[in-house]
């Protein structure tokens, strides 16, 4: 459930009608949720408000966005939404795990909030399994996407033109029958499920995924944002090649709380 932040005497929830959802799957690697971080962070998005769940593990912590020490205090917990009205853009931004088996009660409440706040569309970052990846897969780009039907309808074309590669479907039972297929996103968290129910309850929805291995993610974060740049043009190119996502790198803005993702340094009374 969606909560506004509040002002101060209460505020009214932002309209995000026509706006596109942007949001991570908590999957291998945290790819997504470090995506996400350098969009919001590069366009100093504004939280507007908070998804409340008891889906997640509760968590909280300083603002990991923090430019001066004034706003380093503020706190930031689980589930946060920020907006961006110039783009038409509304990011949730995931910070903690998923409870045991309450994937799906997750999947209803958010798809309930994108409906009720007429999101034009939602856009999933996520990961999957490297090493798991079949024979075809291991050909040619990491990156791969889904549409659901109703937004294949309207950007299918797009996608084309990108000459971007479709997340293929791998066989149900490998060496035993090839005939069967179905989607198979190891690592993926709520991904083929959100993408499933999307389908089926006729919400647009894309997926942009990145396969990766744990560890020092950060260079996957930056090829899954250039990948969705190439699409959304939130930062604007001025070169116009096939190859130009991969110049954009150095115009996403880091995060002050990065400097902490592998913890602090050794303490030199250690040598």
């Amino acid at each position: 459930m969606f909560v506004p932040c509040d002002r101060g005497g209460g505020s009214a929830a932002p309209d995000f009608k026509g706006f596109t959802l942007l949001m991570p799957a908590v999957s291998v690697g945290n790819v997504g949720q470090l995506a996400i971080d350098l969009v919001i962070s590069t366009f100093d998005m504004t939280k507007v408000g908070y998804f409340y769940t008891d889906c997640l593990v509760p968590m909280v912590g300083n603002n990991p966005y923090a430019t001066a020490e004034e706003n380093s205090m503020e706190l930031s917990i689980n589930a946060e939404v920020y907006s961006l009205p110039s783009n038409k853009l509304v990011v949730l931004q995931i910070r903690s795990p998923f409870i045991k088996n309450k994937y799906r009660p997750f999947c209803e409440t958010l798809l309930s909030w994108v409906k009720s706040s007429k999101c034009a569309r939602v856009v999933l970052l996520s990961s999957s399994h490297a090493y798991q990846r079949d024979d075809e897969q291991l050909l040619g780009t990491p990156l791969r996407y889904l549409l659901t039907p109703d937004l294949e309808k309207a950007v299918g074309g797009r996608m084309q033109e990108l000459n971007w590669k479709e997340m293929e479907k791998v066989a149900a039972y490998p060496g035993i029958s090839d005939t069967d297929k179905i989607l198979h996103i190891p690592g993926g968290g709520i991904t083929k499920l959100l993408f499933t129910e999307s389908c089926s309850k006729g919400i647009q929805m894309a997926v942009l995924l990145k396969f990766c291995s744990e560890g020092d993610n950060i260079p996957d974060a930056f090829v899954l944002v250039n990948y969705l740049n190439e699409w959304l043009q939130l930062i604007k190119s001025e070169v116009s090649t096939s190859n130009s996502s991969t110049d954009l790198s150095s115009q996403w803005k880091i995060p002050s709380s990065w400097r902490l993702l592998f913890g602090n340094g050794l303490p030199p009374a250690l040598f």
